[in-house]
């Protein structure tokens, strides 16, 4: 058993999504400038606290979740640990639940509490401290939350009642945040938000992620901008003049869509049709010439039948996207859709999921192919095993395609670009070796 430390020393668990970590990274920035000592999940067992920030989108990770929770309640139960906190969604969706059932917690904070759980070290949030993060990404790329919540009323989401109502960063702050990354070595900068097309709205009432963009492109040492998260109803068109015009701007556009059947979307509230979905993305293909499209699907809504899969299967066979992830549906309390009826058995769900990856497996191999041959301006993120890992600008970290390099052959640094020539392709992976 651990006896009393006189210096808490914090190790931050973070779950979930890139906002997550976004927020993990606020936190540990705002304890290392009150000399708080924290790492981010650190594996020697030398801190007397934790603090785990929860996801609590869906069933899955609401499992993890718990799961984790019960793990460091457990070891603070045998000693080895001093003060538990939880934070993030979970716990703001479910707090008294939570309080209820795991007691060994020492509190419980929601998304927006940041100032809250900072007291407990006896330390006041310092709003000076704009963009002065401490990254748990790889030191070349981070991501840049640039507001939270959403106005949107998607009946299968509970993002809203654990995020609240979109509130968008101010340019000025996000341009200063941006420039302090910089400093830290940032090239990469990934743009997040619950919907990033709705940026502005509310603070200027008026659309400008166009205009956040042209901003940010003025940023030395930042040289490729991504975009996450584009909700497809009313889609900004003036982004993608930006995008084709500005070389920092990645070709590569992030936007779930969920689902391609009528009837599906209209009971999502998802106000967008079929037609209009293929036509925004035509439009989308047309002004962004070799632009790379990432979407996510959402099988098994309540009522969804046999027929209106086959349309999404057709869907996504005709529109070819370069990348596709598949959830099953989650009856989510306090959202719309849980008064319907979850009447697609967990199987079924499985099942249709891993029809659209096939699908899409197949349509990846063949977009890959065409890679072959090619070369391509590599963004080095680590070394593994014989091999340095980079990405192209179509690619994502963590959930598009890799680039492999022999490293006995070539020597990279981290964080570097390289020009690669592609030689060889799968579904997901690319390997390839230095251009000549």
């Amino acid at each position: 058993m651990k006896t009393k430390s006189k210096v808490d020393k914090v190790n931050v668990i973070t779950l979930g999504c890139s906002k997550n970590t976004v927020d993990s990274e606020v936190l540990m920035g705002q304890l290392k400038a009150g000399g708080i000592d924290v790492a981010h999940e650190s594996k020697k067992e030398d801190f007397n606290v934790v603090i785990i920030n929860t996801c609590g989108f869906i069933d899955k990770a609401k499992e993890e979740s718990i799961n984790t929770i019960l793990q460091f309640a457990e070891a603070k139960t045998k000693g080895y640990i001093e003060k538990l906190y939880v934070t993030g969604c979970l716990s703001q969706r479910y707090k008294e639940n939570l309080e209820e059932e795991i007691p060994e917690v020492d509190a419980y904070f929601g998304t927006l509490e940041l100032p809250a759980l900072l007291n407990k070290f006896k330390i006041d949030y310092k709003h000076e401290l704009i963009g002065e993060r401490v990254l748990t990404t790889e030191s070349h790329f981070a991501y840049l939350k640039i507001s939270e919540g959403c106005n949107r009323k998607c009946t299968f989401c509970a993002i809203p009642l654990m995020r609240g109502l979109h509130v968008s960063r101010p340019i000025e702050e996000l341009v200063q945040e941006t420039k302090n990354l910089a400093k830290q070595g940032v090239k990469e900068l990934i743009l997040i938000a619950q919907e990033l097309t709705f940026y502005g709205l509310d603070i200027y009432k008026k659309r400008r992620l166009n205009e956040l963009l042209q901003e940010l492109c003025k940023i030395d040492g930042i040289e490729w901008i991504r975009l996450h998260y584009a909700y497809p109803s009313q889609f900004p068109l003036e982004i993608l003049e930006v995008m084709n015009k500005e070389p920092k701007i990645c070709k590569y556009l992030d936007i779930p869509l969920q689902h391609a059947n009528d009837n599906v979307l209209k009971k999502m509230k998802r106000n967008i049709s079929n037609a209009e979905t293929k036509e925004l993305i035509s439009t989308i293909r047309e002004k962004v010439p070799g632009i790379s499209i990432r979407t996510t699907m959402l099988v098994g809504f309540p009522g969804e039948s046999e027929a209106d899969f086959e349309d999404l299967k057709s869907f996504i066979q005709e529109m070819r996207f370069d990348r596709l992830g598949v959830f099953t549906y989650s009856h989510e309390e306090n959202t719309s859709a849980y008064k319907l009826e979850d009447d697609i058995p967990q199987e079924v769900k499985e099942q249709r999921a891993a029809e659209l990856m096939e699908i899409q497996s197949a349509i990846s191999f063949e977009l890959n192919q065409e890679k072959v041959g090619q070369t391509f301006k590599v963004l080095i993120d680590r070394k593994e095993g014989a091999s340095f890992i980079g990405r192209t600008e179509f690619d994502s970290p963590e959930v598009d395609n890799e680039v492999m390099i022999p490293a006995q052959k070539n020597y990279l640094r981290i964080g570097d670009f390289a020009s690669v020539t592609i030689t060889n392709a799968s579904e997901f992976d690319l390997e390839g070796t230095l251009a000549n």
